[in-house]
């Protein structure tokens, strides 16, 4: 009795552990992107001053502390009141400092700005560690600017010069050059549309409108710039549209075409993720090489949840052609 007790013991152990490790892995995450630091991934999402996990497999995820315990000094100056609810971060290690860009902003306004904090390590339990936040880097303004600064993604040409994508709605996605210190844009100042889709004429200028394209990732693959971006609808639930596109040009300001040689800037865009039964919608990606892999990460809304966002890890291969597939 007691061997069949210890065994029942065992085995509801063990039934618990892998209910606690689904669960783990099944987190709830908006905008993700990640990062590897020695043997631990580190996930930033949108969240309450930016929420952060780490895992060692890419299946079972902790929470770490948020990176902002308190709100931006300067954000209340851009979007009235904020809240520390601080969207879409893109993270980046160059030269020895990570680099973590970050959205301050109101739905549905281009009252907005990316701003970029710093850090010698993700590891939380590091005496170094410290995010120091460096301030605006760009900001939109409502009946000024047709673009919205938010969704930022840092990416370095074949100069090893820095631009930064970002942008959502109003009249597409844009990408702009940046100083070597990646903390301001560069002078003069060179930008590009880099994505749009067809926009009512009539709509004011302060109005979102109806060319719902963001959340521009450019990943440098095969000789190519491969530029993902995310159409129609975020943020609804069981009402989510949300879909991933992608586009491809030899030159990182583009101009990006499709599969079918159709520009982005044209309303041209490869799908390569949408939603279905098990999923209303899916999207907002960033993609990465890690030991010698190639993984796209995204959120999804899940039927069976009510809507739910859920984080997904996929890995990616290329046709023959050189274009991406999901595993």
């Amino acid at each position: 009795m007691k061997i069949y007790s210890k065994l029942n013991s065992f085995i509801m152990f063990l039934i618990l552990s892998l209910g606690l490790q689904t669960l783990a892995q099944d987190i709830t995450v908006h905008d993700p992107v990640m990062i590897k630091q020695k043997d631990t991934y580190y996930l930033y999402c949108t969240g309450m001053g930016i929420s952060v996990f780490s895992s060692k497999d890419l299946k079972t995820w902790n929470k770490e502390p948020q990176v902002f315990t308190e709100k931006p000094v300067w954000a209340d100056g851009v979007a009235a009141d904020f809240k520390n609810h601080i969207w879409a971060p893109d993270i980046t290690l160059h030269k020895g400092t990570y680099y973590l860009y970050y959205s301050v902003s109101a739905f549905a306004k281009n009252t907005s700005a990316i701003g970029v904090a710093t850090n010698t390590t993700l590891d939380s339990k590091d005496k170094n560690y410290k995010w120091v936040d460096q301030g605006i880097v760009i900001q939109s303004i409502p009946n000024r600017d047709l673009w919205n600064a938010i969704d930022p993604n840092l990416t370095f040409d074949e100069n090893n010069t820095p631009w930064l994508a970002f942008g959502s709605f109003w009249e597409g996605l844009k990408m702009v050059k940046l100083n070597a210190d990646l903390k301001s844009i560069a002078q003069p100042q060179e930008w590009h549309t880099i994505a749009k889709r067809k926009r009512t004429f009539e709509l004011k200028d302060n109005d979102p409108g109806d060319a719902a394209l963001e959340a521009p990732f450019i990943f440098k693959k095969n000789g190519y710039y491969y530029q993902f971006l995310s159409w129609d609808l975020c943020c609804r639930g069981k009402e989510s549209t949300y879909k991933v596109v992608v586009g491809r040009s030899k030159n990182v300001t583009g101009p990006y075409v499709d599969k079918e040689g159709k520009s982005l800037n044209e309303g041209g865009g490869t799908l390569l993720i949408q939603g279905d039964k098990d999923w209303f919608g899916a999207g907002h990606n960033s993609t990465y090489t890690f030991d010698g892999k190639d993984y796209i990460i995204y959120h999804a809304y899940s039927a069976s949840q009510n809507g739910r966002p859920v984080l997904q890890i996929k890995e990616m291969d290329w046709d023959k052609d050189l274009w991406p597939v999901i595993k």
